[in-house]
């Protein structure tokens, strides 16, 4: 085990949060660059607050010292991600940008690994440039482009586990605990594909450990689970007894269901939605990355979130709220069952 001086910006939430823990486990010494506004700073790092949008906080951020590695949590706008770039390198030998999936353009309407084509985004793009894909898509390129050493590309698919900061998988174990008939969305049998937080941590420690210059896509192995047996996870560790009612993917589209936020992971059989659980992490598997299996992560995430009340916890993101509301939840069992 390498251990390395990691900058890591962002690591107060989720995805960075795993990383930062992981970091300090293997004896990096870790430097962790934000605004301070999202969470406290894990015990142990050395915190430097700032604003990655201010460059005068970046200068600060990188007269300070030299890094092992880089790590870009928290890089949404191109030109912002530029910015990062530009000033830190030379500071590191391997700067790991987290991207994501959504930066595939073919993506979720067909099967893709590293290969497929990504958005078209300008290194420079602003924030109102394009949507969530096409942004993370120039910021892949502003750190291609722009750094100078090892880029390391990370992708990952659906994320899962303690933590979660998005409120998909919290919001199925709060409403499995709630028990009682639940409406449970399309097909049981549907195979999922979803990796826990902090095994993407691991393998991008791992990767930049050893100054990997290369792009990964990163998920759990294809089929890693059903809904079906996701639900009934989530149902077995909140010891709950709710009843399934599985209602098939028209009728919901009829009754104005939302797919994915109201039923989070809920995508009706769509052609433009038709490989959403079909992505390679072949080549992340060649290169070391090792899934947890899905309930280890079910199970892991309960224990974390059943201490918190459930008035406190957060299903909603900047940009979403997931969750379906209990009367219309009710209103689609009584209409499903009266057809």
């Amino acid at each position: 085990m390498t251990r390395m001086r990691t900058l890591i910006i962002g690591g107060t939430v989720f995805l960075g949060r795993a990383i930062v823990q992981e970091a300090l486990r293997r004896g990096h010494q870790v430097t962790t660059f934000n605004r301070g506004a999202s969470g406290a700073d894990a015990p142990g790092v050395e915190a430097v607050h700032g604003d990655r949008q201010v460059t005068a906080d970046l200068e600060r951020l990188a007269e300070r010292r030299e890094w092992d590695a880089v790590i870009d949590v928290c890089g949404y706008v191109p030109r912002v991600v530029g910015e990062s770039v530009r000033l830190l390198s030379g500071r590191a030998p391997t700067y790991a940008f987290i991207s994501s999936i959504s930066a595939i353009s073919e993506f979720p309407a067909k099967a893709v690994n590293e290969e497929s084509a990504r958005f078209e985004c300008a290194p420079d793009a602003g924030p109102d440039d394009g949507d969530y894909g096409t942004l993370k898509a120039g910021c892949e390129r502003a750190v291609e482009q722009g750094f100078d050493g090892n880029r390391l590309i990370i992708e990952p698919g659906l994320i899962l586990g303690p933590h979660e900061n998005v409120g998909r998988l919290p919001w199925w174990l709060t409403r499995m605990q709630r028990g009682g008939r639940v409406l449970a969305p399309g097909d049981p049998a549907k195979p999922m594909q979803v990796i826990d937080a902090r095994d993407i941590a691991a393998f991008t420690l791992d990767q930049a450990e050893a100054g990997t210059d290369d792009r990964f896509l990163t998920s759990g192995e294809q089929g890693n689970t059903t809904y079906g047996g996701w639900l009934a996870e989530c149902a077995r560790v909140t010891g709950s007894d709710a009843e399934p009612i599985w209602v098939d993917d028209d009728f919901l589209l009829e009754h104005d269901v939302e797919p994915w936020t109201e039923f989070p992971l809920w995508v009706p059989n769509k052609p433009d939605m038709k490989e959403l659980w079909d992505m390679s992490s072949a080549k992340a598997a060649a290169a070391g990355l090792r899934c947890r299996p899905v309930a280890e992560t079910v199970a892991d995430t309960w224990a974390w979130l059943r201490d918190i009340p459930v008035d406190q916890r957060s299903f909603r993101t900047s940009m979403l709220t997931h969750g379906i509301e209990p009367d219309k939840e009710a209103a689609i069992l009584a209409a499903w069952a009266a057809r």
